[in-house]
C-alpha cells in the first residue's frame, strides 16, 4: 500500500476531485450490513448527470454467456451456459450486450459496479490467453457463474478482463468501474483493475464509492479516527459550565459534501455506530437510512462540460437482501416508495424479462380516502 502524508492529502484530494469534472460523473455508494439473524443487506445509490435508461432484467439459469478477446485478436468466442439465475440492472442506452452494474442472483450473491475513472487500466490480452472478457460482460458474467466471494477469490484471477472503445456505443463515457461482490455469509471483497492488473482486496469498510483506489480510500479513514457516536455533555471553561446544544456533537468533523472520499468516510463511519438490527425487516430499513445520507438531490453537485452545466443525483436506488432473495428498488421521483420484489419467485419463473426502472409500479400510499371515511 502506498501511504501518502497527511500534509498533501488535502492537496490530493482536491486534485482527484478536479480532474474528475472532465469525466461524466458517476458518483455512486454501496453499502453492507449484517443484522444480528445472520440477514446479510447490500444496498447502492447510482448517480449520474445523463438520462441512461436503466433496466430491471431477469435473467433466467442456463442463458449463454460469451467470452471473447478483442476483436483485433481475431480468437474465436466462447460460449458458456449460466449456472445460475440472476436479476440486474444495466444502462439501456448502451447498445448491445447489457452491461450489469448492480444485481443479485439466486445463490445470494450481490455485486455492484462504481466508477473509477483515472486509475483503471484493464488487463492486455494476447493471443494465449485462455479466459479473456469484456468488462461489458463481467457483471453478467459473475453474477451467472459463481455464488460465493471464496470461488470469485479463486476463479477470477484466471480470467483477463479487457475494453475496447469501439464497443461502448451509447454511453456517455467509458466504462471505468470497480465492483464490489457481497455473499449471504458477509463476506465481500472488492475487485479493482488498476495498471493493468487485476486487483482483489477485502471489503474492510463495508463501503465502496468512487476515485481513488481502494486501498486509498481505508488510509483516508485515518484522518477521522476522532469521529465518535457520543459527544461531550459539558465542559468548564473558565470557570463557566459550557453545555453542549444538542446531540450528535461526537460526529463533529463528518464531511458533508458529495465527493467520493467524502462518501465513504460518512457512509463507513455511519455504518459502523448505528446500532445493529435484529432481522431483515429493520436491516433493510437501516440501510435506507444509510443510503439516504448519500442521496444526491438533483442540482447540488453540479459541474461544466464546457459550456453546459450538468448535475449529477441519484437515479435510482437498490437495497438487496441476499439471505432472502428480496430486492427493494427505487427511483429519483418516487425514492420513499420502493418497491419490493420477492426474487425467489422470479428465479422460480425461469423466465427472461426487462421493466424499464422509471416504469416500474410505484405505490402512492395516499390514505386519505381510509382516513376521512
Amino acid at each position: 500500500m502506498r501511504y501518502f502524508p497527511l500534509t498533501n492529502l488535502s492537496r490530493l484530494i482536491m486534485s482527484v476531485c478536479l480532474i474528475s469534472l472532465t469525466y461524466s460523473c458517476f458518483a455512486c455508494t454501496a453499502i453492507n450490513l449484517t443484522a444480528k439473524d445472520g440477514t446479510v443487506i447490500a444496498g447502492r445509490t447510482m448517480e449520474w448527470e445523463f438520462e441512461m435508461k436503466w433496466e430491471l432484467m431477469s435473467v433466467p439459469k442456463g442463458t449463454d454467456i460469451t467470452l471473447s478477446a478483442p476483436s483485433a485478436l481475431n480468437l474465436p468466442e466462447t460460449k458458456i451456459s449460466s449456472k445460475y439465475a440472476f436479476v440486474g440492472v444495466a444502462p439501456g442506452v448502451l447498445e448491445g450486450t447489457p452491461a450489469f452494474l448492480e444485481g443479485q442472483n439466486e445463490a445470494g450473491l450481490g455485486m455492484s459496479g462504481n466508477f473509477l475513472p483515472h486509475f483503471t487500466e484493464f488487463q492486455t490480452v494476447t493471443p494465449q490467453d485462455k479466459h479473456p472478457i469484456s468488462i461489458i460482460n463481467f457483471g453478467g458474467f459473475t453474477l451467472g457463474m459463481f455464488s460465493t466471494v471464496k470461488e470469485l477469490r479463486t476463479e477470477l484471477p484466471k480470467y483477463k478482463v479487457w475494453l475496447d472503445p469501439n464497443d461502448v456505443k451509447g454511453l456517455p463515457t467509458m466504462p471505468l468501474l470497480h465492483f464490489v461482490f457481497t455473499d449471504r455469509s458477509g463476506e465481500s471483497i472488492v475487485v479493482e483493475f488498476v495498471k493493468g492488473q487485476m486487483l482483489i482486496h477485502d471489503n474492510k469498510a463495508d463501503v465502496l464509492t468512487n476515485a481513488p483506489t481502494y486501498e486509498w480510500h481505508l488510509l483516508n479513514l485515518r484522518n477521522y479516527l476522532s469521529l465518535s457516536d457520543e459527544g461531550r455533555s459539558s465542559i468548564m471553561v473558565n470557570g463557566a459550565n459550557v453545555t453542549e446544544l444538542g446531540q450528535g456533537g461526537g460526529l463533529v468533523g463528518l464531511p458533508a459534501d458529495y465527493t467520493p472520499p467524502s462518501r465513504f468516510v460518512r457512509a463507513a463511519y455511519l455504518n459502523h455506530f448505528a446500532t445493529k438490527t435484529n432481522g431483515s425487516s429493520d436491516a433493510t430499513q437501516l440501510m435506507a437510512h444509510l443510503l439516504n445520507n448519500v442521496d444526491i438531490p438533483l442540482g447540488v453537485a453540479k459541474s461544466k462540460m464546457g459550456e453546459k452545466t450538468v448535475s449529477d443525483y441519484t437515479q435510482w436506488v437498490a437495497i438487496k437482501d441476499l439471505t432472502h432473495n428480496q430486492l427493494r428498488i427505487a427511483d429519483y421521483a418516487n425514492r420513499t416508495n420502493y418497491i419490493q420484489i420477492d426474487l425467489n419467485r422470479v428465479f422460480k419463473s425461469n423466465k427472461s424479462m426487462t421493466w424499464p426502472i422509471k416504469g416500474l409500479p410505484y405505490p402512492s400510499n395516499d390514505m386519505t380516502s381510509q382516513l376521512i371515511e
